[in-house]
């Protein structure tokens, strides 16, 4: 799959709009990609943003910092064995709101294996080194319970510094697209090929989302085999 590369896509825009770098300069063009990169992320859940962090809790300390990078988290999983190890016995914990985290901590003051976990943002004075907010847990950890946490990074974007990344070599057509719209939108015109690119972009985000939520998490096994029903001719 040849894919396309930050100077492939700058070229492409010009030459499908028909509008040189006196007007798409390469600033306004970097935000444009940029736009369309991050309409992508949002719109489509690619499986290469899925991340896991790991590490330990501190014992009697019920907050950790959320991975760098981390846009939302998916899961927290929490293992029995203490330490580093972080095999055998585990648990996924229950997602709460804070609110629910808050009533339950004033009603108990036992430590043990966590059960549930919130988000926690840290704030604008106390902001965690991440710059990804904090989860807590309870209860409290008890000990050095070792941890999982399964969540989606924001991408890697493609720019002058970095030419390629999975959308650009995975989605080379779509991520086109999503750019000739938004390009179409900041010339503001013509209407009918805004419609257009951003007509082509839905078909293609369909077919890729039906990819990385679809196809690539089958199994042949457990699912079995997609088969497409054909109607018998009538008699």
């Amino acid at each position: 799959m040849a894919g396309l590369s930050y100077t492939g896509l700058v070229t492409n825009i010009r030459n499908y709009t028909e509008v040189d770098s006196n007007v798409l300069t390469t600033d306004v063009l970097e935000n444009i990609i940029l736009n369309a990169q991050y309409r992508i992320f949002r719109d489509i859940p690619i499986d290469a943003d899925r991340k896991i962090g790991t590490g330990n809790f501190t014992a009697n300390t019920g907050t950790v910092t959320v991975p760098a990078g981390a846009v939302f988290v998916r899961a927290v999983q929490v293992y029995t064995a203490t330490g580093s190890t972080r095999t055998g016995n585990n648990t996924y914990l229950q997602k709460k709101d804070l609110t629910f985290l808050e009533e339950y901590i004033a009603a108990t003051t036992s430590t043990g294996s966590p059960k549930y976990y919130a988000m926690l943002d840290t704030g604008a004075t106390g902001e965690s080194s991440s710059n990804s907010g904090s989860i807590i847990v309870s209860p409290t950890p008890s000990d050095t319970f070792g941890y999982k946490i399964h969540y989606n990074a924001a991408p890697a974007t493609l720019e002058t510094g970095n030419i390629t990344n999975y959308i650009s070599m995975n989605f080379p057509n779509g991520l086109l697209y999503c750019c000739l719209a938004e390009t179409y939108a900041y010339l503001k015109g013509p209407a009918d090929m805004l419609q257009l690119y951003e007509q082509k972009y839905k078909e293609e985000a369909q077919k890729f989302a039906l990819e990385q939520t679809g196809r690539r998490r089958r199994d042949d096994y457990t699912d079995g085999t997609i088969r497409t029903k054909i109607d018998s001719a009538s008699p």
